[in-house]
């Protein structure tokens, strides 16, 4: 019976000391990607960072929380956005940041993502309520840039840098549209006439230079009549009247020739 007994134990103790190297196993061991690293705690103090690879960590006393390095795209909502010049638009944009100090990303803020998506969307109507909506529309680079730097200015205090940001869509009112189609328009039509007039004047130099070079020659010109009335009669059936005073400019041309 004690035999029993002492069989049954050991029996016990051999499955609680598996148990216990399974848990520590479990516990202790974690296994981090190239792009993770883990920000170690001890008894609730900060010690470093840890990664890639296999970390061994102290169960119950440490503890790990994990961040990734990958460049992260967060997209900002739409915000109604009031321009400089009094214009109500519909922004949304898109922010592209990665974490370059895991260990500031943890302790200096909590949820960095969370805090740098509000932070954005304050950053967002600040810059473009500076601006007219002229630049909003046709200068999107600098708007960018000024809202990256500005993002930059409080993002490096988490450990989180701004790679780049990119307004995503701007949507305008109705009747801003409308405005802006009657202006495109206007505009394109006085194009138009100003192509048109310079056309005219071109055409009208052409022609007196034209006319100047006629004058020092009245055979030239009698020839061009002659050659116009060709031109006409050769389009279509059509009787042609002539002037008397035409008969004694071919009768000038001719009679050189019959001489």
């Amino acid at each position: 019976m004690n035999s029993a007994t002492h069989s049954v134990f050991s029996g016990l103790i051999g499955l609680i000391l598996v148990g216990g190297l399974i848990y520590f196993f479990v516990v202790s061991v974690r296994i981090l990607k190239e792009y993770e690293r883990g920000v170690i705690f001890r008894l609730g103090r900060c010690i470093g960072i840890r990664g890639p690879g296999l970390i061994l960590l102290v169960p119950i006393i440490e503890k790990m929380t994990t961040v990734s390095l990958r460049t992260v795209a967060t997209e900002i909502p739409p915000q109604d956005v009031v321009t400089k010049d009094n214009v109500t638009v519909k922004v949304t944009a898109v922010i592209y940041s990665k974490v370059v100090d895991p260990q500031k990303a943890i302790v200096e803020v909590e949820q960095y993502s969370y805090a740098l998506s509000q932070l954005a969307q304050t950053a967002l109507r600040a810059v473009i309520g500076q601006h007219p909506l002229d630049d909003v529309l046709g200068d999107q680079t600098k708007l960018q840039e000024a809202m990256g730097q500005t993002l930059a200015s409080q993002t490096g205090k988490w450990g989180v840098q701004i790679d780049h940001v990119e307004m995503k869509n701007i949507d305008l009112p109705v009747e801003m549209q409308r405005a802006m189609a009657k202006e495109a328009e206007a505009e394109r039509e006085r194009r138009a006439k100003v192509i048109h007039a310079e056309g005219e004047l071109q055409a009208s130099v052409k022609l007196s230079q034209a006319a100047d070079e006629l004058a020092k020659s009245p055979n030239a010109l009698q020839l061009r009549m002659l050659q116009t009335m060709t031109e006409i009669s050769a389009e279509k059936n059509s009787t042609i009247l002539f002037p008397y005073q035409l008969l004694d400019i071919v009768k000038g041309i001719t009679e050189p020739t019959n001489k």
